[in-house]
């Protein structure tokens, strides 16, 4: 059943993108004058499963092989949300620093190795929104660095930053996403299956159910699709139908979740795993245990940005304000 697992994988970047034409064309033309030392800042927003990380890898890697003296190194904010831990994994990813650890070595390294960089290096912040803006600010210090900021809401996200950051984005080319709509997820689910898997054995009528169940999250669709072709391996059936796709809708959405989870920083796994334990805790419960079982606590400002991350993954849901506000965990 699977001939390329590769094509099934979430962070698969495939060489045809559809139905994002446009969005690809408008974040070429605004990277392109980067061959020529042009420094230009993006912002990418839109929904969970848009295909936000996708474009931005995919267009960064045609930009790359088209032109000399450019780097593009990718962050995902989620597991590194701290000024080292972001500024160190980037670094390392434009292959600048593979000395560097995230501890122990000074943030200023970090921006030196970037800095007297003879290439234009390209800084992806997947989820940026979790992240403080110094490694933001910083990085748009920088001549010969541009910023690539991916998150989902503009408003929140631009609503936290300080006056200085906000005036270096807000001059960002902006590229925005909506959800797929059903025929687009059906393409894009029957590209994967093309790509690896025996198209042969598997019923149109399966695709379509997966988008349907999907509702335009392409991330969605692709993990239901993973998960009915392991079925179909495992059982050893001829045909992957729409029964299949219906057996494994749950193992799916456990999957995205646990991959969400294992993505964590370790303070904001910390701040689940207490949610997770508790079922349902008060605000000031939460924060009570989270201090005392953290070693070098966050400030509260950071936890409430890294408790507004968790509820954009759908890991914690939150009610009620001020003192009265509870959270309960999704997994």
């Amino acid at each position: 059943m699977i001939t390329d697992a590769r094509a099934l994988r979430p962070e698969f970047v495939p060489r045809d993108l559809h139905h994002r034409e446009g969005q690809i064309d408008h974040l070429s033309s605004v990277l392109a004058p980067i061959q020529f030392d042009h420094a230009e800042n993006v912002t990418i927003f839109g929904p969970s499963g848009a295909g936000k990380t996708t474009i931005a890898k995919y267009v960064l890697s045609q930009l790359e092989r088209e032109s000399l003296g450019i780097r593009w190194g990718y962050v995902n904010c989620m597991a590194d949300n701290t000024t080292a831990a972001a500024l160190h994994t980037l670094v390392r990813d434009v292959n600048l620093g593979a000395d560097l650890r995230r501890r122990g070595e000074p943030t200023s390294l970090a921006l030196d190795r970037l800095r007297e960089s003879d290439d234009h290096i390209v800084a992806v912040l997947d989820e940026v929104a979790v992240l403080d803006e110094r490694p933001l600010v910083a990085l748009t210090d920088l001549p010969n660095v541009s910023v690539v900021a991916i998150t989902i809401d503009e408003e929140e996200w631009m609503g936290q930053l300080s006056s200085r950051a906000t005036s270096r984005m807000q001059s960002a080319a902006t590229v925005r996403l909506e959800k797929y709509t059903m025929d687009e997820l059906v393409d894009i689910l029957n590209s994967r299956v093309t790509h690896g898997l025996i198209k042969s054995r598997v019923d149109d009528e399966a695709v379509h159910w997966a988008a349907d169940i999907a509702a335009g999250d392409a991330r969605r669709g692709i993990a239901i699709l993973r998960r009915a072709a392991q079925r179909v391996e495992q059982q050893d059936t001829r045909e992957l139908t729409v029964e299949t796709v219906e057996s494994v809708v749950r193992d799916a959405e456990d999957d995205i979740q646990e991959r969400r989870i294992r993505s964590l920083g370790t303070h904001q796994r910390l701040l689940f795993q207490i949610i997770d334990e508790a079922g349902d805790i008060s605000g000031s419960e939460l924060a009570d245990e989270y201090e005392r079982r953290a070693y070098d606590p966050k400030a509260e400002s950071t936890r409430r940005r890294y408790l507004k991350s968790l509820r954009r993954y759908d890991l914690i849901e939150a009610s009620g304000n001020g003192r009265a506000r509870h959270y309960r965990s999704h997994h």
